[in-house]
């Protein structure tokens, strides 16, 4: 199978990454997520944040002990639903280092994607107003739920005037926003950008949703519920959490010292256009995505070196994943590159899997250690290729791909770069 050829983009500024922040399954900082993710520590669990009692499926990736007044006010916490304080937390984390920006407030943005936005605000506020009536509706229930008010918030937070937005495109969300905000950066639009993703969805009516279609794990223990790439597999784990991550021109970062963790090298975005849930069974779709992306950062399938795989998990994803790698890279380098589904240890965040993720590929090149799929001990024969069963490897990388497949069709790469 010969690898997908696309025009190269115009090229803009280098993009660079001088920022991570992440509050998660794994760990409450970026540097313990990426720990538990190299070592295999799991984030899934049984369920502690919801009653369970009622809902068919009691495992989840939770962020461990959380309680939103050990980083807001009471007030705050009562003005702002889980998802926005995620990505607050996750946010303080990539600017706490960062000291003077040279930036005028109108060119620094923000833009986050969010799968489902205030889930928890809406079905408590529904529930309130069953019981009691329409007068016991919060007046603050709308700019609690709206999925907009994470980048709405982070503004205010930080006065950033420039560009501001949510990406909402299912479990493609962070990753079109951090692809969004590098090409605000790279053609001039901004200087600077906070991006990233950001999701609370945990919630009996989530869990009964997913469940119902057949699309979460019926795995019982929670060490056997998400297995990627294993024919043992049933389904994904619903995760939350957020990362966040801070993008400058390049040129600017290295003008003023700033620690460049990595690079933003291009970015590709298709849409499958064929079924609701469904992967495009020839994995087209999610191959021109990785082709664009490394058309854009003007690298060849030789040079990757690592792909952190959407790998849900889920009986189709996983097999139509295979097929689209072999048809963007070609089968020889398909077989050669490292891959690896991080979601066999923090589930699957949604809408903020592509931050997540993207953390996965930023600390790979960094410490020189490609994260395993956990869990993988049967492999599904269709899926073929080296997933990176169990066990880290060290490996020294300097261009990595992240994929992310949504709901709709959505699919979407970024190719990221060591940063040297």
């Amino acid at each position: 199978m010969e690898p997908l050829i696309h025009y190269s983009a115009l090229k803009g500024r280098r993009v660079a990454i001088t920022g991570i922040g992440a509050i998660t399954p794994l760990g409450k900082t970026a540097d313990e997520t990426f720990v538990s993710m190299k070592n295999a520590v799991s984030g899934i669990t049984y369920l502690e944040s919801i009653d369970t009692t009622e809902v068919a499926v009691k495992i989840g990736a939770e962020v461990k002990q959380y309680n939103g007044e050990d980083y807001f006010t009471k007030k705050e916490t009562n003005q702002t639903d889980r998802f926005t304080q995620f990505a607050l937390i996750a946010a303080d984390e990539a600017l706490r280092d960062q000291g003077d920006m040279p930036y005028d407030a109108d060119r620094i943005g923000c833009i986050v994607g969010s799968g489902v936005g205030g889930i928890i605000t809406l079905t408590a506020e529904t529930e309130k107003m069953l019981q009691k009536g329409s007068r016991a509706v919060s007046p603050r229930f709308i700019p609690m739920m709206i999925s907009n008010m994470a980048a709405g918030e982070l503004a205010i937070r930080y006065g950033y005037k420039g560009t501001n937005y949510v990406t909402t495109t299912a479990c493609a969300s962070a990753t079109h926003a951090i692809g969004e905000a590098f090409r605000q950066i790279a053609y001039g639009h901004i200087d600077a950008c906070l991006t990233g993703g950001t999701e609370a969805p945990i919630t009996p009516v989530a869990i009964a949703g997913f469940h119902n279609m057949r699309a979460l794990s019926r795995e019982e223990d929670p060490a056997l519920a998400s297995l990627p790439f294993d024919q043992r597999r049933s389904g994904f784990v619903i995760g939350e959490g957020a990362v966040m991550l801070f993008l400058e021109a390049y040129d600017l970062a290295k003008k003023r010292g700033a620690n460049i963790l990595g690079e933003v090298l291009g970015y590709g975005a298709t849409c499958d256009a064929y079924h609701m849930t469904s992967p495009d069974p020839d994995g087209i779709g999610a191959a021109k995505a990785m082709a664009l992306a490394m058309a854009e950062a003007g690298v060849t399938a030789a040079e990757v070196g690592y792909i952190n795989a959407h790998g849900t998990g889920t009986p189709l994803n996983d097999k139509f994943e295979t097929l689209a790698i072999k048809r963007a890279l070609g089968e020889e380098d398909a077989r050669r590159v490292l891959i690896s589904s991080t979601k066999g240890v923090s589930g699957h965040l949604l809408g903020a899997a592509g931050g997540i993720e993207a953390l996965a590929c930023i600390y790979a090149m960094k410490e020189g250690v490609i994260p395993p799929t956990a869990g993988l001990t049967e492999p599904d024969p269709e899926c073929d290729l080296n997933y990176v069963p169990l066990t880290a490897i060290e490996k020294d990388v300097s261009v990595s791909l992240t994929n992310s497949l949504g709901f709709g069709g959505h699919n979407a790469t970024l190719c990221l770069g060591k940063g040297e």
